[in-house]
């Protein structure tokens, strides 16, 4: 049986006229066993291989072996499906015109689903709005299944009008998962990040064909350990309050505002995707009316829930006081976090800059990022920016482009901005006790 548990990190003193609470909600997940064995409903995976003609010989061998390497992690039982994408997606695995367009995994439909990919062949565009919707259309045919995953490789850019594939994105957009991975340097970040955030997946780099089977082994293990199928989080505040934000700040920052649903009047409901046995970060943002000095308020009651089920919550408070030393103190993981979220932007507008000639403001922008990544203790940011910039000054922010990047470098650095770091939790924070599910 899995359990949640949620606690805050703040500081609730707010000086006299002061409005805006900011706190950290860590929800931590345990025992969430495998996925689609809670009873709760099937899992089903589906993995999209580009064999558009831009696959080279070397590319395409590695993908097969690592799609063949991901089918083999496959929990028997689970539906699946394998896609080949080029200008039209095919469904290669199983081979069926009509009824369920997945099958369950067992030794026979491994070995039958690595054989089809075996037949891999290139050609083609690349037309990725096909490749989202026949998934869609794959996961709805098999009712049963209600934990919904697809790993999507690709070695290059769309080749679609404008819009194609911002509309297959909001088709699938709460629908399934997906985790997005680049094979070289040909394909563009931004393309496959709007995919991965909007479908609360991850996405990556893979420079070299051999490290492709790792990272598809990877993936699909994270995916079968996920035994929650989805859980929302929650966030109530009073009446004449308002939600400045709420955004995932750990394992990276995915800003989900925007995606609130109306759980009642005071309460809005965020997708937080199928969990594993993880913890996950949250900083949740409320402005809300100034009172008296002394008095309390609660200012948000953030849950975690699945279903109608509430698991866990967490109560983020606001206490108005005059005392300077209580209410000029900045709470350890909001300024940390308010730090990477920051940084994550840098590096992203820094990267776009350099892309457009701007030199200048790629220097600042890159500059403030190499900054902040030594302030937070990002070491996997800062190591990734001195490949991109020559650093005079760390503490400073002071740093040159280099004249010659290796572009791999430079779209590691870009997938991943999104990353962050934790610094050790305070020993005594607010804390709700989590419920079993």
């Amino acid at each position: 049986m899995a359990e949640f548990t949620a606690s805050v990190y703040q500081n609730e003193f707010l000086p006299d006229g002061g409005t805006d609470v900011n706190a950290i909600v860590t929800i931590t997940c345990s025992g969430a066993g495998t996925a689609g064995q809670s009873g709760a409903g099937a899992a089903g995976e589906i993995i999209i291989v580009d064999t558009s003609g831009s696959m080279g010989p070397a590319t395409m061998a590695a993908a097969k072996d690592a799609a063949q390497a991901a089918v083999a992690e496959i929990v028997d039982g689970t539906w699946f499906a394998i896609v080949a994408g080029s200008d039209r997606a095919m469904l290669a695995y199983p081979q069926v015109s009509s009824g369920p367009g997945m099958v369950r995994m067992d030794d026979r439909t491994r070995q039958e689903a690595s054989e089809a990919i075996s037949r891999f062949v290139g050609s083609g565009g690349t037309a990725m709005s096909t490749w989202l919707d026949l998934a869609g259309r794959l996961f709805s045919s098999v009712p049963d299944v209600t934990q919904r995953h697809a790993i999507l490789l690709t070695d290059g850019e769309n080749r679609e009008g404008a819009n194609m594939l911002d509309e297959a994105i909001a088709r699938a957009t709460g629908y399934f998962q997906c985790d997005c991975r680049g094979a070289g340097t040909d394909w563009q970040v931004a393309e496959l990040r709007r995919i991965s955030q909007a479908l609360l997946g991850t996405v990556d780099i893979i420079p070299s064909p051999d490290q492709m089977r790792a990272q598809f082994q990877d993936m699909m293990r994270s995916s079968m350990a996920r035994g929650i199928a989805d859980a929302q989080l929650r966030v109530w505040a009073p009446q004449g309050a308002q939600i400045l934000f709420v955004r995932q700040v750990s394992p990276s920052v995915e800003d989900l505002t925007a995606r609130r649903v109306a759980v009642n009047p005071l309460t809005g409901g965020y997708p937080t995707g199928a969990w594993a046995d993880e913890s996950r970060d949250y900083h949740v943002a409320v402005r809300v009316a100034a009172k008296a000095i002394g008095q309390e308020q609660l200012a948000a009651r953030v849950q975690i829930a699945i279903g109608d089920d509430v698991l866990a919550q967490a109560l983020v408070k606001a206490t108005w006081s005059n005392n300077s030393e209580l209410t000029a103190k900045i709470d350890a993981q909001v300024a940390h976090y308010t730090g990477q979220t920051e940084l994550a932007a840098m590096i992203q507008e820094g990267l776009a800059a350099k892309a457009a000639g701007d030199e200048a403001t790629a220097t600042t922008k890159l500059g403030r990022a190499v900054q902040l990544a030594a302030s937070t203790g990002n070491d996997e940011a800062t190591s990734k920016l001195r490949k991109v910039v020559e650093v005079e000054n760390e503490r400073e922010g002071t740093v040159r482009l280099k004249r010659t990047v290796d572009k791999a470098d430079e779209m590691a650095l870009d997938t991943a901005s999104t990353k962050t770091t934790r610094i050790k939790k305070q020993t005594d924070p607010s804390t709700a006790g989590g419920t079993t599910t």
